[in-house]
């Protein structure tokens, strides 16, 4: 029987896509536990979620450090009690240490609003518009020290239409993140993706 893995999950507000990936994990039943939902905000909205689906939960804020090192070190300390296989970025809003990544390398992962290497960092939906691009989306990836960057799990492009706005292309990107999201976590836990040369492959069922 496989084992189990074991995933935390890091969020900042909502967590729409913690959300997905918790339904996923449950009506699909992965070879997976959620073992704990974690935000930098006492208030963010996620962790009702998270409680009310009687996943543990815990708070480490940001703003009880005086520096980005203290607070990745207390975070390392708080998700190492859960022992996870798997660390997942759901709207985590905190760049992260070099330090932090590399401890955590080839087992934490981000989703980020666009089709990188296009538009990184923050308001990719603004980027897109003033660029004028006819495809805009969304990108899964392993975290590396380099922001929004790392080797690539899975994409969904969605088209720009001439009358969007930033808020009218964001809820379309999203409906695609709640898609591929849970996909990739799922590939991860069964033991499907590997890393060769910054390049993410995916086993089929045939190799």
């Amino acid at each position: 029987m496989r084992a189990m893995k074991r995933i935390v999950i890091l969020i900042s507000g909502r967590g729409s896509n913690m959300e997905a990936i918790v339904r996923a994990a449950r009506q699909e039943r992965w070879p997976a536990d959620i073992a704990a939902i974690i935000s930098n905000r006492p208030d963010a909205s996620g962790l009702a979620f998270a409680s009310a689906h009687g996943i543990p939960t815990a708070v480490v804020s940001n703003k009880e450090y005086p520096t980005r090192e203290a607070f990745d070190d207390a975070l390392q300390a708080v998700i190492d009690r859960f022992s996870p296989d798997l660390v997942v970025l759901a709207g985590f809003l905190r760049i992260l240490t070099g330090s932090f990544v590399e401890y955590y390398a080839g087992r934490i992962i981000n989703i980020h609003p666009s089709l990188l290497p296009s538009f990184p960092g923050l308001a990719t939906h603004r980027q897109a518009l003033a660029a004028g691009v006819k495809v805009h989306g969304a990108t899964v990836h392993f975290v590396t020290a380099d922001l929004d960057h790392g080797p690539i799990v899975a994409q969904a492009a969605v088209p720009v239409l001439a009358d969007d706005t930033e808020e009218i292309l964001s809820a379309r990107v999203l409906a695609q993140e709640h898609l591929i999201y849970p996909s990739a976590i799922r590939w991860f836990v069964e033991g499907k993706l590997s890393v060769d040369n910054g390049r993410v492959h995916i086993a089929t069922a045939t190799q």
